[in-house]
């Protein structure tokens, strides 16, 4: 081969290369399903409504099940896969155990789609879209979802354990997580920003509200009303992440945090005299601009690492592979 043929090979080989390093995100796209299922949105969004209906709080679950999804080798709905006696699945990872909710609500919906599109639609996009349509609900801003993930055949409660950011992180942890999937800071900021809506378990605020000095007293006092001090005792009591409105998605988060009454300590991190403290201020402030920023953030964690063309399979449980 002359020196001429040799380089043309080398860039026809550094082109494919590049090609198949994009083509996972490349493949997904809003009109997936616009031929294959097209009232997939339309039957997602009446059994998301439902379960709202019947609890406020589910939507926030439904929501925290995506980014717990995500976080963990991509957007590939291996979250959702139950253990059998030969599998261990991510459901019990310390994140997730006693914690991670609205798995049925994903499995009404899956029975739902089924029975409209049987063997089509995978649980890694029901999700997707699910977690969207949860945020509306409660009444946070609209996107559309890209669709096109497969589920993944396998999960890894390892990955889980030391993949989702910990309550106890700090901003630098935070920061370096979130930057590791191709978010940024401020996406890093904005995302936290789903905690204007949902709960938090006292196991995972008690040192916070007993030993920290940069939380709001009154805040304090009141959440060790229902959060002993003594680890074991009352581990699982529940309090809102947002006191003043825990079932409606807008920017009081933001404004918690400035006023020092962030419920976790991960989340008062970010504004502490470091360099998040001007992204909250500005979505404490504007609230538009949080919400496009939430969207935009949304959007690119939903194309972490997806599962395409071949690769994982459609479920016809979300519980269990084929």
């Amino acid at each position: 081969m002359d020196s001429s043929s040799f380089s043309k090979a080398i860039v026809t080989l550094a082109i494919l290369v590049m090609l198949s390093m994009g083509s996972s995100n490349a493949q997904l796209s809003i009109d997936f399903y616009s031929k294959s299922c097209p009232h997939l949105l339309a039957t997602v969004k009446p059994v998301v409504q439902s379960a709202i209906n019947k609890e406020a709080r589910m939507g926030a679950s439904i929501l925290r099940l995506f980014f717990h999804d995500c976080f963990v080798n991509g957007c590939d709905g291996s979250l959702l896969l139950d253990d059998t006696s030969s599998f261990t699945g991510e459901k019990n990872a310390a994140p997730n155990q006693n914690s991670a909710r609205g798995f049925e609500v994903i499995d009404n919906i899956k029975s739902a789609v089924e029975k409209a599109c049987p063997g089509v639609v995978s649980c890694a996009d029901i999700l997707a879209i699910a977690a969207r349509d949860s945020t509306v609900i409660l009444g946070g801003p609209e996107w559309d979802v890209k669709l096109g993930r497969r589920d993944a055949r396998t999960a890894s409660q390892a990955a889980a354990n030391n993949s989702i950011p910990r309550p106890t992180s700090n901003l630098n942890q935070l920061i370096s997580r979130f930057n590791a999937l191709g978010l940024s800071t401020r996406d890093m900021v904005a995302l936290s920003g789903s905690h204007t809506i949902g709960q938090a378990r006292c196991t995972n605020f008690r040192a916070r509200i007993y030993n920290e000095t940069t939380i709001d007293s009154s805040l304090a006092q009141t959440r060790r009303s229902n959060c002993p001090r003594t680890s074991g005792s009352g581990d699982n009591n529940l309090a809102p992440l947002d006191l003043q409105t825990p079932t409606r998605f807008e920017n009081n988060y933001y404004k918690n945090l400035i006023n020092r009454r962030g419920l976790l300590h991960s989340d008062q991190q970010l504004f502490n005299g470091g360099s998040t403290d001007s992204i909250v201020r500005t979505y404490s402030s504007n609230e538009n601009t949080f919400r496009s920023d939430f969207v935009a953030g949304m959007i690119k964690m939903g194309d972490i690492r997806p599962l395409t063309g071949s690769r994982g399979e459609i479920r016809n449980n979300c519980r269990r592979i084929n």
